[in-house]
């Protein structure tokens, strides 16, 4: 039963871990119905698992290792093949793929839009996008899928920032050719698990992608107009990135390398904010008593007000509340690593070769890291509360760590205190179930009834 149905209802949603040895068959029809369901739950007691299927694999929740595989060793942990597998056909060798010197001057390109004054400057649009959702509530007559309400408002923000509006892209094209790709494009092969080289087709990814292929040539046409008329008065993402140049060679992006890195901004400013802020949202419902404390918050800061930049520091407790849905729903909740080279990790040989995994969803619910590590408490994330800086990785951490991170937690500060101040939200009998193909979604949506205060 892929959702755990703990009877204690003190616990919001959560998977249950595999308790058995599963084959590489096994394992590869487990993978395509939900990726953490190969997480064995001894992963959530101890700080490394490892074993064979097909490739040498090992599961390091150690916050020590996890500093080396992301900061002190890095270079000797690039992203695995199934990763790019999976991940090439939809934003190629953007900044998210891309390693050594490519990933850097893209980097480096990219890093000006991301800088604190540029989010904050941004904030309007996210507020605009917080009233939008406030008037779609207003409308709403029986329960609401949170999650669509939350990735119509995250898609309003990313079209504005990165394309200025996203003349030529609809936001359920967009979704559609996500939902498209991750049901059959994304979903793991028995050939990835045996390590077959990448040469060798895999039948699931050789029929499938046109959306992605039609947003691809969507976003090419954009771009090459804007090549043509020239940046906007007040810059956008896309006018950044052509602004961007190698510092070494002087280069500058190519219309596919532009694409690519703006598809992965839309992806991961989008689907991935959406999905953190409707995982909120249900657990401020499944919650009352930290919904009512939010809510109080966000009232005493805004008033009738939609929230601004100005107001994030000052609503901490609906930072708490993001910080851990965060935690127990990480929209990524797994990603893998091929070593180099030999290394040590938690005491362990790493061989050339071998797959590391960081399992987001398993550091997050470790029992030696975090005291009940099911429960939902925002209070977790109370200020004076110190932890181990790489025992919470929901951005990832190190030279690679998102780049958005800032503007995503922005964006749902505003968002969210806008939609708390004004409404009730409560649980319905359809709850959401966690289920992993590449990121982390609510399976069957976010069903909530919705009341004014």
């Amino acid at each position: 039963m892929p959702l755990d149905q703990n009877p204690i209802s003190a616990y919001p949603p959560r998977v249950a871990l595999n308790t058995r040895v599963m084959g590489v068959i096994g394992s590869a029809r487990t993978a395509r119905r939900n990726i953490l369901e190969l997480l064995p739950e001894i992963a959530t007691r101890q700080l490394m698992v490892s074993g064979r299927t097909g490739l040498r694999w090992h599961m390091v929740m150690d916050p020590a290792a996890l500093r080396r595989i992301f900061k002190d060793n890095l270079q000797n942990y690039p992203r695995s093949e199934v990763t790019r597998l999976i991940l090439e056909p939809a934003i190629g060798q953007s900044m998210f793929v891309a390693e050594g010197a490519n990933w850097r001057w893209q980097r480096l390109a990219a890093a000006p839009a991301f800088a604190q004054r540029n989010i904050q400057a941004l904030a309007p649009v996210m507020s605009a996008a917080a009233a939008a959702g406030v008037r779609r509530l207003e409308a709403a007559t029986g329960p609401i899928n949170a999650l669509d309400e939350m990735i119509a408002a995250t898609f309003e923000v990313i079209s504005d920032v990165t394309f200025s509006g996203g003349a030529g892209l609809e936001r359920r094209s967009v979704h559609r050719a996500i939902e498209t790709y991750t049901a059959g494009t994304a979903k793991l092969s028995v050939l990835d698990v045996l390590g077959a080289p990448r040469w060798v087709p895999r039948p699931v990814r050789m029929f499938s992608g046109r959306q992605i292929r039609d947003l691809k040539s969507i976003s090419d046409a954009i771009i090459d107009d804007r090549r043509r008329t020239g940046p906007h008065p007040v810059p956008d993402l896309l006018d950044l990135l052509q602004a961007g140049v190698d510092p070494e060679t002087g280069r500058t992006m190519t219309t596919a390398e532009l694409r690519d890195n703006l598809l992965t901004f839309i992806v991961a400013g989008h689907e991935t904010t959406a999905l953190s802020m409707a995982w909120a949202l249900y657990l401020c419902a499944f919650d009352p008593a930290v919904q009512d404390r939010a809510a109080a918050e966000a009232r005493a800061v805004l008033g009738d007000r939609i929230a601004g930049a100005g107001d994030v520091a000052k609503l901490p407790y609906i930072r708490q509340i993001i910080d851990e849905s965060l935690r127990l729903y990480p929209p990524a909740g797994m990603v893998t690593r091929t070593a180099r080279a030999p290394d040590r990790l938690a005491g362990r040989d790493i061989r050339k070769g071998d797959t590391v995994m960081i399992p987001f969803y398993a550091l997050h619910r470790n029992h030696v890291l975090w005291d009940d590590p099911d429960r939902f408490d925002p209070d977790r994330f109370a200020p004076g509360i110190t932890r181990d800086r790489f025992a919470f990785l929901p951005f990832g951490a190190g030279p690679r760590i998102c780049i958005g991170a800032g503007f995503a937690v922005q964006e749902a500060v505003i968002i969210l205190a806008s939609l708390l101040a004004r409404y009730r939200f409560a649980t319905t009998d359809r709850h959401p179930q966690p289920r992993m193909i590449v990121t982390l979604r609510p399976h069957g949506g976010v069903w909530l009834t919705v009341s004014p205060r």
